[in-house]
């Protein structure tokens, strides 16, 4: 095999060498646990699979990519056998890759060009493998530089408050991460489950940062414990990246049923680290019915499989080809035994003499119009009435932002109509010196969105702290 992934036997790869997916643990046996279903390719097969990119000039997976990261060029190197340096490359042009690789949509590969007259380069599983590569041959220290004299409040210690805090560190920023649990890594941690992504991941670069000189303020609120002002007053600028937690309610008759639970309380309990404040819910034996049909209904649905469920279903007004969830986490829900009620709507919940929930009522939709996002909205069929029957509903019909806490100075912020958060090209926002990114500012999103708002703000704040100092 020639070793030049351009030139010879290798321009052809793509048709030669059949595209591999990440290795990944049969379902009977990952749904007894809640360990990470995949593992990383081997050098050969990340190698073979790095020569199936035809290195195209206009590379239309370097587009797709939210982060814009600069796959061909570590494609290349990986072809090569070049691991560490594609590993220098990529976390060159990304943030937090090992965390993001996890939870990525993969838009690159559905970018890529042979996305259609063949199958994709396996994009994210090769990029998998080149950071869990460069961990564990050490090579992935954050470099320590002189302090430039200012400093830096991080408030929220999720993806994007950790991305601020990693590239901030770079340039020689004293960084604070404010976290108003008492674990770091917001929902990381604390809400997607480690079938998805191991705590340890998320500990590592912790832990990087933290040996870098980033502190951690662990179980201290902003707005409550500390004020807008105060950390104006003894920082140089302030991130706020504070994640979408606040559910929005279901809006049914019979919401208010024994045994009708929010998603986020129930992934919390069964995968976070913490106590929550909130009954236990146990749905071992029993059927388990979840309304929405995103990231976190998919969550729900193979969490409750773990924890002993005798049936999990999905309740989606939309077909599948429709729901938000990306299509790796459909699948996989599928593997794991998840059933699915697509054209369904739910219109009311239904409890016996003391109030426990024991059937929602449904009725079929059907789809017409896109929407304004290009997704067809579904339409009530009536007439077309039944019953499911349930012992437990999650509701994981989506969030929002928490509000600032009453008479907080952070309401001079300014927001638009919806309540997010209103930020310049530099991501700052109306309170000079105050940055915002992530769900704050564009509601629920991706992580990857998250990371990008964060990178932007940082380079915002450098630039606003450079003028500063002039």
């Amino acid at each position: 095999m020639n070793p030049d992934p351009i030139s010879g036997w290798a321009k052809h790869a793509w048709r030669e060498v059949p595209r591999a997916e990440l290795p990944k643990r049969a379902a009977e046996e990952r749904v007894s646990d809640f360990h990470e279903i995949y593992s990383i390719l081997d050098e050969q097969t990340a190698r073979e699979q790095a020569r199936r990119c035809v290195q195209c000039p206009n590379p239309a997976c370097v587009d797709g990519c939210l982060m814009k990261n600069r796959i061909p060029e570590w494609l290349g190197l990986v072809a090569e056998g070049r691991f560490l340096e594609a590993a220098d490359l990529s976390r060159a042009s990304g943030c937090l890759p090992e965390i993001c690789v996890r939870l990525c949509p993969q838009l690159c590969e559905c970018a890529c060009i042979l996305n259609g007259p063949g199958e994709p380069v396996a994009i994210n599983a090769i990029e998998r493998f080149i950071h869990e590569y460069a961990f564990a041959h050490g090579a992935v220290e954050l470099p320590c530089v002189e302090p430039n004299g200012f400093k830096v409040a991080v408030i929220g210690s999720g993806p994007g408050g950790l991305a601020c805090a990693d590239d901030l560190v770079k340039k020689g920023y004293a960084v604070t991460v404010f976290e108003s649990q008492l674990l770091p890594g917001g929902l990381l941690v604390n809400g997607v489950p480690t079938f998805k992504l191991e705590k340890e991941v998320v500990q590592r670069r912790i832990n990087l940062l933290r040996r870098c000189g980033v502190r951690f303020r662990l179980g201290v609120m902003v707005g409550r414990d500390i004020s807008l002002e105060e950390l104006r007053a003894e920082y140089d600028a302030v991130f706020l990246c504070v994640g979408a937690r606040q559910a929005r309610p279901l809006e049914l008759p019979g919401a208010g049923l024994q045994g009708v639970f929010q998603a986020l309380p129930f992934l919390m309990q069964k995968t976070g680290e913490f106590q929550v404040d909130h009954p236990r819910i146990e749905v071992k034996g029993k059927r388990v019915a979840v309304l929405g049909a995103g990231s976190t209904a998919m969550d729900c649905l193979r969490t409750a499989i773990r924890c002993g469920a005798s049936e999990a279903i999905c309740i989606s007004r939309r077909d599948a080809a429709n729901i938000r969830c990306g299509g790796r986490d459909y699948s996989n829900a599928l593997e794991e035994g998840a059933k699915f009620k697509f054209l369904t709507q739910p219109i009311a919940l239904l409890g016996d003499a003391s109030d426990q929930v024991t059937h929602m009522r449904c009725r079929q939709t059907e789809l017409e119009a896109p929407d304004a996002s290009g997704r067809l909205e579904p339409r009530p069929v009536h007439g077309t009435e039944f019953n499911v029957p349930t012992d437990v509903v999650l509701v994981a019909c989506g969030f929002d932002p928490v509000p600032f806490p009453a008479r907080s100075d952070l309401a001079q912020l300014a927001v638009n109509e919806s309540g997010q958060v209103l930020v310049n090209a530099l991501q700052m926002t109306s309170i000079p010196g105050v940055f915002a990114g992530g769900d704050l500012v564009r509601g629920p999103s991706l992580v990857v969105h998250a990371v990008r708002d964060a990178r932007k703000a940082a380079a915002g704040i450098h630039t606003y702290l450079s003028e500063q100092a002039k």
